[in-house]
């Protein structure tokens, strides 16, 4: 019997042990979506393929990232650099004269 009760005990140590560990890791990714995206980049990248799959990925992504936009809000003004010249273009400077349409995306 004491055999047994300690088996049991060191089993629901290691699960306590290792649900802590992976609060953690969900709360660090979690602190990082939330960051700028080379802050998030940067994280991601040391991240090895198998750690995706650890946590729910695209749930927390889409609850990080959903911002407070309403539908008819104006697009908020931002700075991007064209690909061609890398001159900085801002997004406000190309409604001035006609409508602007955004598309965000991979065509890959």
């Amino acid at each position: 019997m004491t055999v047994k009760k300690s088996t049991k005990r060191l089993l629901w140590g290691t699960v306590a042990v290792l649900l802590c560990l992976w609060l953690g890791f969900v709360g660090y990714i979690n602190w990082a979506m939330r960051q700028s995206p080379e802050v998030f980049g940067h994280v991601m990248a040391g991240m090895p393929m198998p750690a995706y799959f650890l946590f729910p990925f695209e749930t927390m992504w889409t609850d990080a990232r959903k911002g407070n936009l309403k539908i008819g809000d104006p697009a908020p003004d931002f700075t991007v650099k064209t690909l061609d010249t890398r001159t900085p273009v801002q997004l406000a400077s190309l409604w001035s004269d006609k409508p602007a349409v955004l598309i965000f995306g991979s065509f890959t």
